[in-house]
């Protein structure tokens, strides 16, 4: 494993971390496709990273060591390894993480959504929207393209289907319910708060406290668990309110 912010010799090898700034830890089998990907992140002032790890037991040493807010994940190191991603947020809750995939699988993209990871990316993304698929995600959003959207509301509508006994509605607040239909408008953190008359980390802890009563885990399951339980009105369909939602 390589901590980026020392040498073997223990000298500082980048500045300290900028107030503000997006902390990423790198987690890739391969060394050469680190160094790339750092000098892409190298270039933002806003991006920087903390930590390299080549393996899955060494990304969990990085994110107990480092405080991170984004990790950029190899695909392959999670293949396999069912219960890696909830292993990695039970270590720290707080991380968005990003998988990187050679090539689009349905049930692999679906469970890995419905597992917690923010954002799937293909391995050949260009430079320029990996900085903004890390930017995005880190202000609490999901990147997801048109076919997963596609994908992942069909598994839940089979899903919803399944279920014999549904769950008990918890109650919501006035302002939980109007943050859902900002939500389900496509509205993000910002644009709720200025219209709601408060700050974007009120609305990130509504946000947090929607999710635990509603048993969701993003921004896209909240829109689909509401629509799919008319907890909202509207005469939007599921896939428009869905695009809505991750629109970038």
């Amino acid at each position: 494993m390589e901590f980026v912010d020392e040498t073997p010799e223990g000298e500082v090898q980048d500045g300290p971390v900028k107030p503000g700034a997006i902390r990423i830890i790198l987690a890739d089998s391969q060394a050469i496709y680190r160094v790339g990907i750092r000098k892409i992140f190298a270039l933002e002032d806003d991006l920087r990273v903390v930590a390299q790890a080549d393996s899955l037991e060494n990304l969990r040493a990085a994110i107990e060591r480092y405080p991170t807010d984004v990790v950029l994940l190899e695909g392959s190191l999670v293949v396999g390894a069912t219960n890696a991603i909830p292993d990695l947020l039970r270590l720290a809750p707080d991380v968005k993480l990003i998988v990187q995939a050679v090539g689009a699988d349905e049930s692999q993209t679906v469970e890995l959504y419905r597992r917690g990871v923010r954002g799937i990316i293909s391995r050949s993304i260009s430079p320029d929207l990996l900085v903004r698929c890390v930017r995005r995600i880190a202000a609490g959003e999901t990147w997801i393209d048109n076919q997963s959207v596609n994908w992942v509301i069909d598994a839940y509508r089979s899903q919803a289907a399944a279920l014999v006994s549904p769950r008990t509605q918890p109650r919501l607040s006035p302002k939980e319910m109007a943050i859902i239909t900002c939500i389900t408008q496509g509205k993000r953190n910002k644009e709720i708060a200025f219209q709601l008359g408060t700050t974007e980390q009120v609305i990130k802890n509504y946000l947090r406290k929607i999710y635990d009563k509603l048993g969701v885990s993003d921004r896209l399951e909240l829109a689909l668990y509401c629509l799919h339980n008319k907890i909202i009105q509207t005469d939007a369909d599921e896939e428009s309110v869905a695009k809505k939602v991750v629109a970038r």
